[in-house]
């Protein structure tokens, strides 16, 4: 403000003080003059430095594209009136193509939203600019992991200095492994919001799997038929020739075909189920899961089978249970599974254990909210060695007793891949002659799931 009005009245003022001293005009006089150009240069500059506020004003507004960004106020530029007038000109015609940017903008945000593969722009450094929802569901917090892994920071890099489209494939790990199809493509010119490239990530572990699913069921299944189609075939065969004339035999045999028979419906059945967990095991699951009404319906399922063993299930629930997130049918398959082996190995006329609670702080599960569920028999037991490999397919302890009873060796091999699936852990332990125990920790339902309390 001072060097404003230093400006405008500096020059008048000197001229006055110059004329007093050669005599020219009396001190007085000039001393007034002086005055009142000093007060008139004030009044200039206070009117000046307002027009420039006003004007300054109206420029932020066009340039950060606000509604109405002209002279709409009450009181306008005096001196700069014409600028003025001539500003909010050009802004009422910047403001249409301001609200086209700014629907192309929204609307460019709703297309990637609404693209069904996870989508990442990235900036000129790197940095993640937007990500839509597909990415955020898919990959949540580890998405910087993601965009860090060697092989697509690779084909960031080179899209980045040659300008073409690049691509890689990726192996993730965690939180279940994933085979992902990466492609990077350049924007230029950049993106609105200043991206300058773009990563879609493709999921190919359904396709991968299978694939891999293919050979291995061709190979499991060839293996584990092959003794009861033999046997099935002998029998069909003495049948045919001696026993042909044989009622007693024939009624053996029958049966024996029967068990035979219905062991192989049991494998291709669970061969079948394994196939189509496998499948979605790479798909979190999102439905909210009452623990408690579905375990009371399977054990009330099993009490025929639990009164001709002479076995009792001892249930014991958290009173205040909250919703796990998972799938319904699924977590019915890991409860029949764990409830059918302690039945069939544990001891006639024991007792089964059923525990269904909150994990404890600071054990061996996540440190985050889950249930931990837990079925112990009274059976025989399984050696220490065994144990790591419980969970694999068509794997048996005592190989005769399992076909015996009735298992295929993936009943644990199914809960595994359903545990994965639902972000849980899974833990084993067994001591010989006292008998085994089978724990599933699930985590509880996210924030915003219901959250409504089982009575």
């Amino acid at each position: 403000m001072l060097s404003l009005v230093a400006s405008i009245a500096g020059l008048p003022t000197i001229v006055l003080i110059g004329a007093a001293i050669m005599g020219w005009v009396r001190i007085w006089a000039a001393v007034g003059i002086a005055a009142a150009v000093v007060g008139v240069a004030l009044t200039l500059a206070c009117i000046i430095r307002r027009d420039q506020r006003i004007l300054s004003e109206i420029v932020r507004r066009l340039a950060a594209d606000e509604p109405e960004p002209g002279v709409s106020m009450r009181a306008g530029p005096i001196l700069m009136e014409n600028l003025g007038r001539e500003i909010d000109h050009l802004a009422r015609r910047v403001a249409p193509r301001a609200a086209l940017v700014e629907q192309l903008r929204r609307t460019d945000t709703l297309i990637l939203d609404r693209l069904p593969d996870p989508l990442i722009v990235l900036a000129g450094d790197r940095s993640v600019r937007r990500a839509n929802k597909a990415a955020h569901a898919a990959y949540g917090d580890d998405m910087a992991a993601v965009l860090r892994h060697p092989e697509l920071r690779s084909a960031i890099d080179r899209t980045f200095v040659s300008g073409t489209v690049q691509t890689a494939e990726l192996t993730l790990p965690v939180p279940v492994e994933r085979d992902v199809h990466a492609s990077v493509v350049p924007m230029d010119p950049r993106l609105v919001d200043g991206g300058r490239a773009i990563v879609v990530l493709s999921d190919r572990t359904r396709e991968r799997m299978v694939e891999r699913m293919r050979a291995d069921f061709v190979a499991n299944v060839s293996h584990e038929l092959r003794t009861p189609l033999t046997s099935l075939i002998g029998f069909v065969e003495t049948l045919q020739g001696p026993a042909s004339d044989d009622p007693i035999s024939q009624k053996k045999f029958l049966g024996i075909m029967a068990e035979q028979g219905a062991g192989m419906n049991r494998l291709i059945d669970d061969l079948l189920s394994l196939s189509r967990i496998e499948l979605t095991e790479h798909q979190s699951p999102s439905d909210a899961v009452d623990l408690k009404d579905l375990i009371v319906g399977i054990v009330a399922g099993f009490e025929p089978r639990l009164m001709q063993r002479k076995t009792k299930v001892d249930s014991k629930f958290e009173e205040a249970l909250p919703f796990i997130i998972g799938d319904t049918d699924q977590i019915a398959q890991v409860m029949q599974n764990l409830l059918d082996n302690a039945l069939k190995y544990g001891r006639d006329g024991g007792v089964i254990e059923l525990v269904v609670d909150r994990a404890q702080p600071g054990g061996r599960w996540p440190a985050r909210a889950g249930v931990v569920i837990a079925v112990a028999d009274q059976g025989a037991g399984i050696p220490r060695d065994h144990i790591p490999r419980l969970t694999e397919r068509f794997y048996r302890v005592d190989k005769g007793r399992s076909r015996a009873v009735g298992g295929t060796g993936l009943g644990l091999a199914i809960v595994k891949h359903i545990v994965n699936r639902h972000r849980g852990q899974m833990s084993i332990e067994s001591e010989v002659g006292v008998g085994t125990k089978v724990s599933v920790w699930l985590p509880l339902s996210q924030p915003g799931a219901v959250s409504r309390v089982l009575q």
